[in-house]
């Protein structure tokens, strides 16, 4: 099992991120692309000191980019949307 720092990597700050974030009481973080939802309710639950009602996890893949004539991809990186049970915030997400 990994640290809790290590499974969540950011949280995603978006205007669909805020809505979902002031409507459903759901929040969305940038996870470690090991990780699955156990290991990502845990980290949340250690970390925020909040209780999870449920966890989704995406993989997102990575954009093509162009540099001039060179040619490449962004990383993939995995996406957690995680619903927390009626009452719960998380305090430190709130003044973003």
């Amino acid at each position: 099992m990994q640290r809790a720092e290590e499974i969540i990597i950011r949280p995603i700050v978006t205007e669909k991120a805020e809505d979902a974030k002031a409507n459903q009481n759901k929040y969305v973080f940038q996870v470690a692309v090991k990780a699955n939802k156990l290991d990502v309710r845990k980290a949340i639950e250690r970390y925020f000191h909040v209780k999870v009602a449920k966890v989704a996890v995406a993989n997102v893949g990575g954009k093509p980019k162009r540099m001039g004539m060179f040619q490449g991809t962004q990383s993939d990186w995995k996406k957690a949307v995680v619903t927390l049970k009626p009452g719960q915030k998380i305090e430190m997400l709130e003044r973003v």
